[in-house]
């Protein structure tokens, strides 16, 4: 299932695409794609549904992040080796975790702030995974019982905060707009490999970031089993899995992103995004 969720910005409404990749309205059905609406029994009402009987969405309506009331978006650094060199850092031993502000998640389409004061607000595609069941110390056997599904991420970073500002990684991370996501939440029954996937991204048409899931050091599974030896997961938690090289950090010179530009991004059958940057 293409799970969405569609409205204005605080007022979205449940959504699904039909096999036509039509759009119909799920808000007779379940509140909203949030919480306990992720558990496998209620995933599973809706796979039962006749999707032709539900409303037909007319028009393009702005889609909003495809999960709502999202308790923790939790990024990860440095899980890809070809990135990590290109920002001349290691592989970390152990995954390298951070928090972003839930503050920070827009729809997929959305406009993308450039923070006042920024001179390196940078672009990273990412899969993100979507917790669908309560995860405490799982084995890593098990771990994929876990996850609802999958979506893109743009984990848009400010360099000079995160790195230069007297902190961890999270000012650099949190800003309004930061955490686009979407277009849609993918079941995992659609993904039969999430270590598999083809991603990329542009800026103004020109390819920048093209790599692929395979390249990960820390594969979904053990990220999902990693976690949850240090916090809790709940439904609709979501994990941001690390991008493949190609960010503005790492170009030679660097480029970084300036209002008025255009960022284009994907990940293998989950949609795409497209932001428009814009001064905050």
């Amino acid at each position: 299932m293409k799970l969405l969720r569609f409205g204005s910005p605080g007022a979205e409404r449940p959504g699904i695409l039909d096999g036509d990749g039509r759009l119909r309205d799920l808000s007779g059905f379940i509140p909203d794609i949030a919480g306990d609406a992720l558990l496998p029994k209620n995933l599973d009402r809706l796979r039962a549904l006749d999707l032709g009987t539900l409303p037909l969405v007319e028009g393009t309506p702005r889609l909003g992040p495809p999960v709502g009331r999202v308790g923790k978006l939790i990024g990860i650094g440095l899980n890809y080796a070809d990135h990590a060199a290109e920002t001349g850092a290691t592989v970390p031993p152990e995954p390298v975790v951070f928090l972003k502000a839930t503050s920070c998640i827009a729809g997929p389409n959305d406009a993308l702030p450039i923070p006042r004061g920024s001179e390196k607000t940078d672009w990273e595609v990412e899969l993100g995974v979507v917790i669908g069941t309560t995860a405490k110390y799982v084995p890593e056997s098990t771990a994929m019982d876990h996850v609802a599904g999958y979506c893109v991420v743009n984990d848009v970073s400010e360099r000079d905060f995160q790195m230069n500002r007297s902190g961890t990684w999270d000012k650099g991370k949190g800003h309004d707009g930061f955490g686009p996501l979407g277009p849609w939440l993918v079941t995992a029954d659609e993904v039969p490999d999430p270590q598999a996937l083809r991603l990329w991204l542009e800026v103004d048409g020109q390819r920048m970031q093209d790599g692929s899931t395979a390249t990960m050091v820390y594969g979904v599974r053990f990220l999902v089993h990693y976690l949850s030896q240090f916090m809790t997961l709940h439904p609709g938690d979501v994990i941001c899995t690390g991008t493949p090289p190609g960010v503005g950090m790492g170009q030679k010179p660097p480029r970084f992103l300036r209002p008025g530009q255009t960022v284009r991004l994907s990940v293998e059958g989950l949609g795409i995004q497209e932001q428009r940057t814009v001064g905050a």
